[in-house]
């Protein structure tokens, strides 16, 4: 199929996700227990944007004619890598079906994606609907499964020629022997995080606890790169903690199809249980429980939005990834400091900046080693921002032209030329 054919399928793909946004949101709500509004306000029609923007590229992805010391034609080509192992998770499906799916079939790849346990239903849907975009059978093949089997033999299966997992750090590492052991195929990794959100003395206080706040409890807390170190400047502290305790008192906890509600229930029993645990370390290891701290009602996997002051670097609730609506706030008195406390983690997936100096906000952005810095905002994902994270928080980027190399062969070809008239 020609690159144009490629786009072409890929901008009805989008026409169509766009024409069904409402029926595909309601299927994330039902499956995932995000709010609703959330699911059909910016997830859907982010995927849109996504397929567009991958349109875009597939008929723009073009090699290299390299000039040689002697009389060579050289030419750098970039091929479809061939069939893409993808194994999505049940945070943010969609989405993630879409940062996946989009580059490979720009590259002119076939693949086989497997989704979350959890969370089948929308890519199932989808991908029916990329059919009728006029995407021949076989291309695009979706698996729902489970990780130690079905995922497993996507990462080690010998005819898959290249891999991408998004999930938990511990998982990703066992995706990446699999693949070792396997044909050694090439494997892209987005993690865990337990990103930093560092909010200066300059900082407008309500500003930064509504920014904070979204960066923590969006999606249930259920983000990898959620800002769940907040390092608040002492001579703020206090007041933030005591508005921050206020807005997450205002939070707004629910069925997730009702209008005006912020926050669903957690994916499952399993997680719910997992957060509720985390919680009792925090108040156990000596960390101040300001607000929250239970389950909310009495049935469905509702957690109060919940947060900790006087936060240690060495406790548990700062070292490890929660993934819930818990909010962990640490004090800290000088840049420096507060470069090398925020460094001072396995994970590199993301931090937030919130500032009014130029000067500091450079220096943060430099120093801090995470693959993404957002200045006085949090979780902007337009199509071509590459996002990705350093050290155990993964391998390679997503989204972008980055994303491009993920599922690209290079290849140099070499010929000799006779009686050149220029080399």
């Amino acid at each position: 199929m020609t690159a144009y054919e490629r786009s072409r399928i890929l901008l009805r793909f989008a026409d169509l996700i766009e024409k069904h946004n409402d029926e595909i949101a309601a299927l994330e709500t039902w499956d995932n227990g995000k709010p609703y509004e959330q699911a059909a306000h910016i997830e859907v029609p982010m995927v849109a944007r996504l397929m567009r923007y991958y349109a875009g590229w597939a008929d723009k992805i073009h090699g290299l004619v390299v000039p040689a010391d002697g009389p060579h034609h050289v030419q750098v080509l970039h091929e479809p890598i061939g069939v893409a192992g993808q194994i999505i998770p049940w945070n943010f499906p969609l989405l993630m079906f879409a940062w996946k799916v989009g580059p490979a079939l720009a590259c002119g790849n076939t693949l086989v994606l497997k989704t979350a346990e959890q969370t089948p239903l929308s890519a199932l849907y989808v991908s029916k609907l990329l059919h009728e975009a006029g995407l021949p059978e076989g291309v695009v093949n979706v698996v729902s499964g489970f990780g130690p089997t079905a995922g497993a033999a996507l990462a080690s299966h010998m005819d898959v020629d290249k891999l991408a997992f998004t999930g938990s750090t511990d998982t990703g590492k066992i995706v990446l022997e699999l693949a070792a052991r396997s044909n050694l195929k090439t494997v892209t990794l987005e993690l865990g995080g337990k990103s930093p959100f560092i909010i200066m003395d300059d900082a407008d206080v309500d500003h930064a606890v509504e920014l904070a706040h979204f960066a923590l409890f969006f999606n249930q807390g259920q983000c990898c790169c959620a800002g769940s170190r907040t390092f608040v400047h002492e001579r703020i502290y206090d007041e933030f903690v005591e508005k921050a305790k206020a807005r997450a008192l205002k939070r707004v906890v629910g069925d997730p199809f009702r209008k005006g509600v912020e926050q669903g229930p957690q994916i499952d029993e399993e997680q719910f249980n997992k957060i509720l645990r985390y919680i009792r370390y925090g108040v156990d290891n000596g960390a101040t429980l300001v607000t929250g701290g239970d389950r909310l009602g009495d049935k469905g996997y509702y957690i109060q939005p919940t947060i900790f002051s006087d936060v240690q670097d060495g406790m548990k609730i700062a070292q490890e990834e929660i993934f819930g609506p818990v909010q962990s706030i640490l004090k800290f008195n000088d840049l420096n400091e507060v470069i090398k406390r925020s460094n001072a983690s396995q994970y590199g997936l993301a931090a937030g900046v919130f500032t009014k100096s130029l000067d500091t906000a450079n220096t943060l952005t430099r120093a801090l080693r995470v693959g993404t810095v957002w200045v006085n905002c949090f979780d902007i994902f337009d199509a071509g921002i590459p996002f990705g994270g350093y050290k155990q928080s993964g391998i390679g980027r997503e989204k972008g032209i980055d994303s491009l190399k993920n599922y690209l062969q290079v290849k140099a070809v070499v010929t000799p030329i006779k009686n050149a008239a220029w080399l």
